[in-house]
């Protein structure tokens, strides 16, 4: 195995500091073994994932984490995709159950392939070689194990990239813990304030808890988001805000959180592309996209918070047809 090439101090990810000391090797031996009792996310299944019993299991993972598919992304925020695309990896299965989900065959159908350590390490060191910027894992809650595995391989195979945490927010402490020093951009959603209305539409009623306490702790770690002279990210957090019908989402209160609980300088990103797919016609609620008027409303509310970093691309939207 080469030794990762060592490049000027400050200019790398903090993984590789990690790596060199001994740490990361000992964060993973940490977080496979939880497996065995998992309590890698809140759902606290205690199911025994190492040994593939996940009959009590949400996540419906096993040892292995399972990819739905990678590529480089140019779907994603300016600052993430620049011009070579984010390294994306979207992980199969999800510890929460989206009736709207708009990627239902991924997180719900589990379509993929189990992905050994080694072969997801090949995936991260193809995506780095093709020039993206980053790897972004997405969906990553229920494989915070294998993701660390996976990035152990591939750092002592010469991975250098800033790693993405694409996440619902639905993690849980313990986990994103094992991540402080892997992670260089956290990139949570922030679904729903109201538990009542997160207990039928993920399928979680703590989900609002529980993501103001898991964005609390990515901020503690990476701070409000860094982006270069080239205009890529560098480090930091980025949440995104997907506006719902009816005002479902809370996006006020929401928004009042993150510029009082988290910071002024919070980089959002306020989303208008809610589509009523997956399960979602069953629910009168969320059988429509939103209004123009919904959007300026939730564009208005991040700004009455004090919130002016708002994603190019949400500003934009103001300004064109509807």
């Amino acid at each position: 195995m080469s030794e990762p090439r060592r490049k000027q101090p400050g200019t790398y990810p903090a993984y590789l500091e990690l790596y060199r000391s001994g740490e990361l090797q000992r964060r993973v031996a940490v977080a496979v073994a939880r497996l065995e009792d998992c309590t890698c996310c809140p759902r606290n299944c205690h199911a025994d994932r190492l040994h593939n019993d996940i009959r009590r299991a949400v996540c419906r993972t096993g040892r292995y984490a399972r990819v739905a598919s990678y590529f480089p992304h140019f779907g994603e925020e300016d600052c993430l995709r620049g011009w070579n695309g984010s390294g994306t990896i979207f992980f199969s299965w999800c510890n929460l159950r989206c009736v709207f989900c708009q990627n239902f065959d991924i997180s719900w159908e589990g379509i993929g392939r189990e992905t050994p350590p080694d072969r997801l390490a090949d995936m991260m060191l193809e995506l780095q070689d093709r020039g993206c910027h980053n790897i972004n894992f997405v969906t990553p809650e229920h494989v915070v194990p294998q993701v660390l595995e996976g990035v152990y391989y591939a750092v002592q195979r010469g991975l250098q990239l800033p790693i993405v945490y694409n996440t619902s927010a639905y993690d849980c402490l313990e986990s994103l813990r094992l991540m402080d020093g892997v992670v260089d951009i956290y990139m949570p959603d922030f679904k729903f304030w109201d538990p009542d209305v997160a207990k039928w539409a993920v399928k979680a009623a703590d989900y609002p808890e529980v993501a103001r306490r898991a964005i609390k702790e990515m901020h503690r770690q990476v701070g409000d988001l860094q982006i270069g002279p080239d205009g890529i990210a560098r480090r930091g957090l980025l949440v995104r805000h997907l506006v719902m019908p009816n005002n479902l989402a809370g996006t006020r209160e929401i928004m009042k959180f993150l510029a009082e609980e988290i910071s002024p300088n919070t980089y959002v990103n306020i989303m208008a592309q809610y589509r009523p797919e997956g399960r979602a016609p069953r629910y009168e609620l969320l059988n429509r996209t939103i209004t123009r008027k919904e959007f300026e409303q939730a564009i208005e509310a991040a700004l009455d918070a004090g919130l002016t970093r708002l994603d190019a691309r949400s500003l934009s939207l103001l300004h064109v047809g509807w």
